[in-house]
């Protein structure tokens, strides 16, 4: 298969955005998940955002999730991070996955991602399609995109791009910044890898102004 050839704009787009969380740490939880009990700091763990292809090689990005112990039911629990539960890959990653499924077949995203300079396996592309599509069943939320160069690219990499242009020397983007971006993915499901309803045959053509990343 020939490979794809995309305008550099989007790869610049893409690992701009998702470079925005490399090193970001994530501490906020109120409250246990499981049975709503306060919580006690526990340790701070190292998860695998991405990996990105650059012109030095491979690049892992990575975040620190703080962890909690509930007092109630002692069980362990994450902060709020930019991951979909039951994922071990950024969220913007899956979306990415989600996006490009709209429009290819899956066996193509893989080598999609790969021009864009993020490494996927196919197997790992297919099971979040496959989830993706899982999500039509269930009526879960839609995935925010902007049709760009023909491709669905997510609000949340396009708002975390924006997130890094906008900010200003001195000033440190945040883990809520970065959330804020993602959607808040670890309070979601994986979304539907199908457009939103709006203008343009279903694809919302300019960032929702509701908020980034917002999911309707």
């Amino acid at each position: 298969m020939r490979p794809p050839r995309l305008p550099p704009l989007l790869r610049e787009i893409v690992q701009t955005g998702i470079l925005a969380a490399d090193g970001i740490t994530f501490t906020d939880r109120t409250a246990c998940p499981a049975c709503g009990g306060s919580l006690a700091p526990h340790d701070v763990k190292e998860r695998k955002f991405a990996v990105l292809a650059t012109g030095d090689g491979e690049r892992t990005v990575s975040v620190h999730v703080k962890r909690f112990y509930c007092r109630s039911c002692h069980t362990l629990s994450y902060a709020e991070a930019p991951f979909y539960p039951e994922t071990r890959i950024g969220s913007p990653v899956v979306d990415l996955c989600l996006g490009l499924s709209m429009t290819m077949p899956v066996n193509r995203v893989a080598a999609y991602l790969e021009e864009l300079g993020v490494s996927a396996d196919r197997t790992t592309c297919r099971l979040y399609v496959r989830s993706g599509q899982d999500a039509v069943a269930t009526n879960a939320s839609c995935l925010a995109t902007n049709v760009l160069f023909g491709i669905h690219l997510p609000v949340s990499v396009i708002s975390l791009s924006d997130l890094v242009s906008r900010s200003t020397p001195g000033k440190t983007i945040s883990g809520n910044d970065i959330l804020t971006a993602c959607g808040f993915p670890s309070r979601h499901e994986i979304p539907r890898n199908l457009p939103c309803p709006g203008k343009n045959g279903g694809a919302w053509r300019g960032i929702d102004r509701r908020g980034p990343g917002a999911r309707v």
